[in-house]
């Protein structure tokens, strides 16, 4: 589960995104040590090196650390919850990572071995300083650079020749295990890479920061949308809420029917549309919207019965925050979402044989069942009649259901009922609403 760079901004839509740190225990005794599982995808996520963290959380807790980068194995001796280097990873993201002025964490470190200062760039607002080199770990990033600081085959060859042999200090795994810490650096090659006028800065002006800007948040909107799909049904159902009451609070909810079932279908949460669509745009007045909203339920619940069975919950949401205004008027309401060809005599069945408290409380789920059942009786008359007419009956009998739910009225109607075609009837085009 991804979780915010900045774990201070608290919300979801926040651009910057990294997996939530996994820590597994291994060992006993004295060899008991945390492995952090995921440290190469966290530390992609914060455009360091995944020996910066795991270093950094051996100097906040006084224990060795291990890098086996051949096998992406970062170790910390002891054993640590992965909770508790979460939290201290927020101390390294604000040190290293985030910008002072900006608080992005769109930046680069830039190590100059002459003068042994640690530079910080940020590419989103342009600024450049250094950092306080205080930190235990600035001494370590001094010795291991970020590859950005390397120029030069030469050096890199040297660099892998200083990593050997080094383990006991940095308390890296011996052997074919390598390790990032290296205890001289080559001064010649150093004064070589880094001039005094080294001018490591991004372009400042304002264009250029429009320019990165936008960069960024194309970058990010794609990131975003590849991660809503790995996160819970829970959170991708919120994200759809937050989606159509957006439109609403925008006003222009009336002509958004299509963007919201392609964000639906986006989240893979098309069934559970009805369910979000109802809690934004119903309320005492339900039987008005059903009709100013149709359009909108009817994307999602045509032919669809399971969108149908989340419709019935978001109602009984609705009816639980209005009981009094409500509860007298659930024939009708049912009538009118069957009306509107919403929800089809199956899923009505189904939704008054079956007392589910999941939405509502058990007593209020049975009297508005109660209270539907004039309509279920009109409802399976009229089936019953059907199925009569079907076999050959040359009357055509119609149930009529009284607007007052007070009483049923049966009318013999003389004139032979045409016969309709049942999959023209079913072939509704949504689009010609």
């Amino acid at each position: 589960m991804a979780v915010n760079v900045n774990r201070s901004v608290s919300d979801q839509f926040y651009r910057y995104k990294m997996p939530r740190l996994i820590a597994k225990v291994e060992g006993k005794g004295n060899g008991i040590k945390t492995v952090i599982v995921n440290m190469v995808d966290v530390a992609k996520a914060l455009n360091r090196p995944p020996t910066y963290p795991t270093k950094y959380f051996g100097c906040e807790l006084g224990a060795q650390t291990q890098f086996d980068t051949k096998n992406d194995r970062y170790i910390v001796n002891g054993s640590h919850e992965a909770n508790k280097l979460q939290d201290m990873l927020d101390g390294f993201i604000r040190k290293f990572v985030l910008c002072p002025e900006c608080e992005n964490p769109e930046t680069d470190l830039h190590v100059n071995f002459k003068k042994q200062t640690i530079g910080n760039s940020c590419k989103a607002c342009g600024y450049r300083g250094m950092l306080d080199t205080k930190h235990k770990l600035c001494t370590f990033i001094l010795k291991n650079p970020p590859e950005s600081s390397d120029t030069g085959s030469a050096k890199k060859d040297k660099d892998k020749k200083n990593k050997k042999g080094r383990d006991k200090e940095n308390g890296s795994v011996s052997g074919n295990t390598e390790t990032t810490s290296r205890d001289e650096i080559d001064a010649p090659d150093a004064v070589d890479r880094d001039d005094d006028d080294e001018d490591w800065a991004e372009e400042t002006t304002k264009e250029a920061q429009i320019r990165r800007m936008e960069e960024i948040s194309e970058h990010a909107k794609n990131l975003t949308l590849s991660e809503d799909m790995e996160k819970t049904v829970e959170h991708r159902v919120n994200v759809l809420f937050e989606f159509v009451k957006r439109k609403k609070e925008e006003g222009v909810i009336d002509s958004s029917d299509k963007e919201i079932l392609a964000e639906a279908e986006r989240l893979d949460v098309k069934a559970m549309g009805p369910l979000v669509l109802s809690e934004v745009l119903l309320d005492e007045n339900i039987r008005d919207q059903i009709k100013t909203y149709r359009r909108h339920f009817l994307r999602f619940c045509h032919n669809n019965k399971k969108a149908q069975r989340y419709l019935l919950h978001g109602f009984e949401c609705v009816l639980s925050m209005h009981p009094a205004q409500l509860l007298p008027k659930v024939p009708h309401i049912l009538n009118a979402m069957y009306d509107a060809d919403l929800l089809d005599e199956d899923v009505i069945f189904s939704w008054m044989e079956k007392v589910s408290k999941k939405y509502i409380s058990k007593e209020l789920a049975k009297e508005a069942r109660i209270k539907a059942e004039p309509f279920i009786k009109w409802l399976k008359e009229a089936e019953e009649e059907d199925s009569e007419e079907s076999e050959g009956n040359e009357d055509n009998v119609e149930v009529v259901y009284s607007s007052s739910a007070k009483e049923l009225k049966v009318e013999t109607i003389k004139t032979p009922k045409p016969v309709v075609n049942k999959e023209e009837e079913d072939d509704i085009d949504i689009d010609n609403i």
